[in-house]
């Protein structure tokens, strides 16, 4: 299938505010507005708030936030206004389905006069003690049709009792659903397995069954990239369609994210939620490259891609269906790459809200110290919120044995010997020629004829470790005054 040179496809996000954008979802999301790109189509973002009890408050706009963040754009659907709250844009709305509850009950009310569906009277108590009976029996649970016995008479007066209903559709069992899946080829499935779904409920919400295929056909979407998870669904929204007489979409259910154990990717294996890793200072460019690349393969050696490249790269054809394993180490990486390619002044914006979020209880810095240390940090850090934790010896003293001073075999009066050339070396270059070219240019010099058994010293009594960032920068984070104090204070530690 191909849709180069056309326009008209037209994809979508339809988020649920029953909890925060997880990033497996994103990696869906990107899916849909690769392939809208890609073909000069558009991408929308609907609500789907049908499930009252369950919405968790501020989710909404914490989803829409989230893809702002990632740098995706539409042209229809929610939005956040200047106040940051949500407001509509597009002609195809509502785009907030508690907000076109008239819309799916004429729909359903549709399918009941052209004998596509029924009403449902059955109770709770009687359900309930149906299934437990098919438990009991070994068979699958489902709907035993009992109000498609109903008379007209009948139902028109429970209707008038105003008794409490559901509509339910008509399956005819002795069919089977077929369909190509853009991701996984021919599938299917016989509907003896498929149930007599509910569409609307008894408090007049629709099922997201109803409303999916609605809302859908109504906004005249083409293609429905989502998780595999939703496979299941698929039958039952394509038996909705043909109950309404609806063009079919074009599906693809993607492979879920999993974890390196190769289970599905969740909660138990950290922070899942978009919003936190936007709260732990990963930059976006770094997490899309890293998810567009989980479950498609564009058949290069090529890694890094911005998003325009991967809008004009994009080909449907070559989605993954096995799982994809969700690397942090692997996502460390492509931060690393990034975070190194910022000008410093998006550098220190990125960094300041890091050391409010993540810094060093105690220690108040000063900014040029702060600014320092993420010069130097952006060529090693792997995840940002330890961008600080990983140097804290450059912002408070650390302790440390004697002994660790010593290079090899070195004595006491050697060790001695090699601090105090490192301080008159630092102590000869003046204050506002205290910069990293010229700190490591001395300090070399220094240390040709012997260059472990200075260099290892001045290290140690710098950072107090036996891994640091070079003493070179170690020296010009600290200062001159303060790098002087620190190999002082060694020198006291071997008299």
């Amino acid at each position: 299938m191909t849709l180069k040179n056309q326009s008209t496809c037209r994809l979508r996000f339809a988020p649920s505010p029953t909890g925060y954008l997880h990033i497996g979802n994103l990696r869906t999301i990107l899916t849909n507005y690769l392939f809208a790109r890609h073909y000069g189509g558009d991408f929308i973002v609907r609500l789907e708030d049908t499930d009252q009890a369950r919405i968790v408050q501020g989710a909404a706009k914490e989803i829409i936030k989230s893809l702002k963040w990632a740098g995706l754009e539409w042209e229809e659907g929610i939005d956040l206004d200047s106040r940051g709250q949500i407001v509509e844009k597009g002609s195809s709305g509502p785009y907030i389905q508690s907000k076109r509850l008239a819309i799916y009950q004429k729909m359903a009310e549709q399918l009941i006069r052209t004998d596509q569906a029924y009403y449902c009277f059955c109770s709770r108590k009687r359900l309930e003690n149906m299934r437990q009976t098919q438990i009991q029996r070994k068979q699958a649970p489902m709907y035993d049709r009992y109000c498609r016995q109903l008379t007209e008479a009948e139902i028109k007066k429970k209707l008038k009792n105003k008794e409490p209903y559901v509509i339910r559709l008509k399956v005819a069992r002795e069919e089977e659903t077929v369909f190509k899946d853009l991701v996984r080829g021919r599938i299917r499935i016989e509907n003896r397995v498929i149930d007599d779904q509910v569409l609307v409920k008894s408090d007049g919400f629709p099922t997201y069954h109803l409303a999916v295929v609605v809302d859908d056909h109504l906004m005249k979407i083409t293609h429905v990239f989502r998780s595999e998870e939703w496979l299941p669904s698929v039958p039952k929204h394509i038996l909705i369609y043909k109950a309404f007489g609806f063009k079919l979409p074009y599906f693809g259910h993607l492979p879920q994210l999993l974890n390196m154990n190769g289970k599905k990717l969740s909660k138990r294996d950290g922070e899942v939620a978009v919003k936190d890793f936007r709260y732990k200072g990963y930059l976006s460019e770094a997490v899309i490259n890293y998810i567009a690349l989980l479950g498609w393969n564009p058949k290069t050696t090529q890694e890094i891609f911005s998003l325009e490249e991967l809008v004009k790269q994009f080909d449907e054809r070559k989605l993954n269906k096995a799982g994809a394993k969700f690397d942090y180490a692997r996502l460390n990486w492509y931060q690393a790459y990034y975070l190194k390619r910022l000008t410093d002044e998006k550098l220190f914006s990125w960094g300041k809200a890091m050391w409010q979020r993540f810094g060093i209880q105690g220690v108040e810095p000063e900014q040029s110290k702060i600014e320092k240390i993420l010069l130097v940090q952006k060529q090693r850090v792997g995840e940002p919120a330890q961008i600080f934790k990983e140097v804290d010896y450059l912002l408070k003293p650390v302790k440390y044995a004697t002994d660790l001073l010593k290079w090899k075999n070195m004595s006491q009066q050697q060790v001695r010997e090699q601090l105090n050339k490192a301080w008159q070396t630092l102590d000869q270059v003046k204050e506002k020629d205290f910069e990293l070219e010229r700190i490591q240019q001395v300090l070399t010099e220094a240390a040709a004829e012997k260059r472990g058994e200075f260099l290892w010293p001045l290290r140690v009594a710098l950072s107090g470790k036996k891994q640091s960032v070079s003493p070179f920068e170690c020296a010009w984070v600290l200062g001159k005054k303060q790098s002087k104090k620190r190999i002082e204070q060694a020198l006291n530690k071997i008299k």
